[in-house]
């Protein structure tokens, strides 16, 4: 009997030392488990931190990099204000010293003049208080001593004015002929002619225009003018103005004017003749005339795309001609920044307003792709994979379109002063440039040949506008035309 009891105590010990070895197996796991979970956590955190700091090591890097670009920003701004400061210091003091030797000048001019003419007067009245006579000299008048003024060699011009002086010589020198700028001093003198005085001798008609074609003409800067023709600076100076003003004012309206109906037909008939493209009275084109920053609006006048180009900060006006077959301008607009397209310096012209006035009613004047197509401005088509009639089209309107570039290519190469910045100020540039316009139209007149030699390529950027096609009526009238030319074969096969 108490071999089965002892049997079941024993049981029990053992059952009781086996579940306290599963709870501290359990317990043993559960601490394992926890110690896993603590690692991870730490891991996690050690490697959000790294990412934090990573993060925070590219801000400061961009942060500092920021700082940098801002720098250098505030660097180069202050640089180039310092050169723009330099710059107008140096011009200031350029014409203040100019004014002061101008004026130190004119000051002992005038005290050699008052000190002549008192000693004149007081030689005369004492030889006639002494004597009773007059001086038979001077035709008994007494006549007043002239101003001094500085002699200057101007054997140049004494040369070029000579009648027996080489026509070709004088043609180089001023891209025409005797018999042209006989003509022009004739049709000018009664405007720029000026009288002797009591002080000095005036400047004759002819030295006068020659002062302003030589300039125009050369380009060169007024300090070799005035050594040419032994003037001073700003005689000089003011000479091409008071010139390039009188051809504005009075040769302008005779050789720069929209033709009349007669004209417009022959017109018409001369560029169909070129083309086979009816009613077109004028090419039209824009070109680009360099000059010196201004100092007010100096973003307008910036010249993008001649500077991406040519990687040279470029400023410039623009100069908007119409042309006839003969290269002859009939309109011009000139005067607009250079930072406007094409089709924006159409709008602002006096000839858009004439246009939408209705003088242009049933008429073409043939642009380029940098115009659009409106109901009296024709262009050829922009678009990408013409068809073969519009590759023809194309190729005919090029042919008037290159009377215009020609047009301008001889413009700025017998005016040579069109090429290069020039010391005119910018509110003076448009009676300049409407003057040259005004001389090569005499010259193509006049049948003035331009020396090969100094003959230009024209580069000037065309921008398509933004709206090219304003007019569905002229998109069909120029579809028309196009079929009309391969139609009646008068459309070329270059393109193939």
């Amino acid at each position: 009997m108490n071999e089965p009891n002892s049997m079941i105590s024993n049981s029990k010990k053992r059952q009781r030392k086996e579940d306290r070895q599963g709870n501290d197996s359990d317990g043993n796991d559960s601490f394992e488990q926890d110690g896993r979970e603590k690692k991870k956590k730490n891991l996690k955190g050690i490697i959000t931190s790294l990412i934090l700091l990573e993060q925070q090591e590219k801000s400061d890097q961009e942060e500092q990099s920021k700082a940098s670009n801002e720098e250098k920003v505030l660097l180069d701004a202050n640089h180039n204000k310092r050169i723009k400061t330099m710059v107008e210091y140096y011009d200031k003091f350029q014409d203040y010293h100019v004014e002061v030797q101008e004026t130190e000048r004119r000051k002992r001019k005038n005290s050699r003049a008052i000190a002549g003419a008192l000693a004149v007067s007081a030689v005369s009245s004492g030889v006639a208080a002494r004597e009773g006579i007059k001086d038979t000299k001077h035709g008994g008048g007494g006549q007043q001593r002239r101003l001094w003024v500085k002699d200057r060699d101007k054997e140049w011009w004494d040369d070029c004015n000579r009648p027996d002086y080489p026509e070709e010589e004088f043609k180089k020198a001023f891209r025409m002929s005797k018999s042209t700028f006989d003509m022009i001093c004739e049709e000018l003198n009664s405007v720029i002619a000026k009288e002797d005085t009591t002080l000095r001798n005036a400047i004759p008609v002819r030295q006068r225009v020659a002062v302003c074609i030589w300039r125009l003409a050369t380009g060169e800067p007024l300090r070799l003018v005035s050594k040419r023709f032994g003037l001073g600076i700003s005689t000089c100076h003011k000479l091409v103005l008071e010139v390039c003003s009188a051809i504005r004012s009075v040769l302008m309206p005779k050789y720069l004017q929209w033709p009349d109906e007669d004209g417009l037909r022959k017109i018409k008939n001369e560029f169909e003749s070129i083309s086979g493209i009816p009613n077109a009275v004028g090419s039209m084109y824009t070109t680009h005339i360099p000059i010196i920053a201004p100092k007010i609006s100096v973003a307008a006048y910036f010249n993008k795309r001649h500077t991406e180009r040519n990687q040279k900060t470029s400023y410039s006006i623009t100069v908007q001609g119409v042309v006839d077959p003969k290269g002859i301008f009939t309109d011009v607009c000139i005067g607009w920044p250079g930072s406007m397209p094409d089709d924006q310096v159409l709008e602002k012209s006096a000839l858009f307003q004439r246009a939408n006035g209705g003088l242009l009613k049933d008429v073409w004047i043939v642009g380029t792709s940098g115009y659009p197509l409106m109901d009296w401005v024709l262009v050829p088509y922009a678009q990408q994979n013409l068809t073969w009639t519009q590759h023809a089209f194309n190729e005919k309107i090029g042919e008037i379109q290159l009377v215009a570039k020609d047009a301008f290519a001889r413009l700025k190469g017998r005016w040579s002063c069109l090429q290069k910045r020039t010391e005119v100020k910018l509110q003076d540039l448009p009676v300049v440039l409407g003057a040259c316009c005004v001389l090569h139209n005499i010259c193509e007149m006049q049948n003035e040949e331009i020396d090969p030699e100094l003959r230009v390529e024209l580069v000037d950027d065309e921008m398509v506008p933004e709206v090219a096609l304003r007019s569905a009526t002229s998109m069909k009238a120029r579809d028309a035309i196009a079929h009309n030319l391969l139609h009646h074969c008068h459309a070329g096969t270059r393109f193939l």
